[in-house]
């Protein structure tokens, strides 16, 4: 007789709440699978369990694979065969990040033998094999934050990424998108709305699928970021070859004399296309102009979101020769290289504990 997993009844009711899965409110750590599986003696194509959490790990195998149905040979296997087999597929369905991400339902079917039990395992899932095979794995926020900007830079209308470590929530994926959008300047075109889930909800190890909207067609956001990129390319190479303070200097005049300074928040005037393709930009659209200028030169600089006499401003911070950071505000004409001081004592605010 076919079985369908508990797993399979509670993604039916709770689908709506998470997705095409549901998760359940413990953590759950995968266990990576070993390069020689284990496989029956006179079946290469048939896995074998003699514990739970060998049936779990045969369970976890199938889905990596992408697989649709698969068998194991419990041998030996001396625990409650029927309560194992419906709770392993249980935790993978549930726990396990690629099962919760991937999986709509599991079924099973197993039948006695003199010296074993032969399960057969169907799974049915809720994403495609190419979006199995997209996810990412990465450790850490720098690495989160690579995937993040390739994402950005391609347009990618989704990014899915399998992090190991991870405690922290949607707000935490949604400050690091944001961080990833100020270090594109090249694709940053204006914010794209983003929905993020998690699968699970809860653990140390989570897939986090990441769906991104753009302002426009992603074509036509592609044709604007090359000639945004040949427009720097050109407006820079005559500094190839100065110092960091002669070329921060001569980019700082370049946009000074180039772009109409226009108030920040001004509709259409944040980003770097804005400042060097139709020469006009508020603070945002030219910090994020000498962001990608930097870039191009390959100097140290960031991008500053803050405030200046209580208003939104953006600015830049440089690293230079010596090792040590000056504020530069390309929408200032004597704004150049000062210290966080001689900053604070102008006006200006910011998130200490993010910039220098």
């Amino acid at each position: 007789m076919i079985r369908i997993c508990a797993a399979a009844v509670l993604l039916a009711v709770l689908a709506g709440l998470s997705g095409c899965s549901a998760m359940l409110e413990r953590s759950y750590e995968v266990v990576t699978d070993h390069p020689e599986y284990p496989v029956t003696a006179d079946d290469s194509g048939v896995l074998k369990a003699e514990t739970y959490q060998d049936l779990v790990n045969d369970i976890l195998y199938f889905v990596n694979q992408g697989a649709e149905s698969g068998v194991i040979r419990l041998i030996d296997y001396t625990r409650d065969v029927e309560s194992d087999l419906n709770n392993a597929c249980l935790e993978v369905a549930l726990d396990a990040p690629i099962g919760a991400y991937a999986v709509d339902f599991i079924k099973y079917d197993y039948t006695p033998v003199v010296k074993y039990y032969e399960a057969s395992i169907t799974i049915s899932y809720c994403r495609t094999q190419e979006q199995i095979r997209s996810i990412q794995n990465v450790t850490g926020t720098s690495a989160i934050r690579a995937e993040l900007q390739e994402a950005l830079l391609q347009f990618s209308s989704e990014s899915v990424l399998h992090i190991a470590y991870f405690n922290e929530d949607e707000d935490y994926i949604a400050s690091l998108i944001q961080q990833a959008y100020y270090d594109t300047p090249a694709a940053a075109f204006g914010m794209p709305e983003y929905t993020i889930s998690l699968y699970p909800e809860t653990g140390t190890e989570r897939i986090v699928e990441i769906l991104l909207t753009y302002p426009d067609q992603p074509e036509t956001l592609r044709r604007k970021s090359t000639q945004l990129q040949q427009q720097a390319e050109q407006l820079t190479a005559s500094y190839v070859g100065q110092s960091v303070t002669e070329a921060a200097q001569s980019l700082k005049t370049l946009l000074w004399q180039r772009v109409e300074v226009l108030p920040t928040g001004t509709p259409g005037a944040s980003t770097a296309y804005s400042a060097l393709m139709e020469n006009r930009a508020d603070s945002e659209g030219l910090a994020m102009a000498f962001q990608l200028l930097c870039q191009q030169l390959k100097l140290d600089c960031s991008l500053v979101q803050g405030s200046l006499d209580g208003q939104p401003h953006y600015w830049n911070v440089v690293t230079l020769e010596d090792g040590v950071y000056r504020h530069l505000d390309p929408s200032h004409s004597e704004g150049l290289f000062f210290t966080d001081t001689e900053l604070a004592a102008l006006g200006y605010t910011w998130d200490r504990e993010q910039i220098p």
